[in-house]
């Protein structure tokens, strides 16, 4: 298992994860196991997303594929995203 941390800045984070939670079918179908929202307990628009995979190559795909791309934009994704990899020790 590999797991995707992704950190952002959105505009408004209501918008955003209403735009996240309806992005679901395709997280599922792009190989997404299991993923969890985190925010800042100081910046409530700053989010960290966890997202799993069964292997690290469907987690780079998902992380550079446009579609995702598209939907952050759509989203209110006002910062470049930091993305890393982790697996199990």
């Amino acid at each position: 298992m590999v797991r995707m941390f992704v950190r952002h800045i959105v505009r408004d984070y209501r918008l955003w994860r209403k735009a996240y939670n309806s992005f679901d079918k395709e997280r599922k179908s792009m190989g997404v196991k299991r993923h969890t929202v985190y925010r800042s307990a100081v910046k409530p628009n700053d989010v960290t997303v966890s997202h799993d995979f069964p292997n690290l190559r469907l987690a780079k795909a998902f992380a550079k594929s446009r579609r995702l791309r598209q939907a952050m934009k759509g989203a209110g994704v006002k910062s470049v995203p930091t993305i890393w990899f982790v697996k199990e020790a």
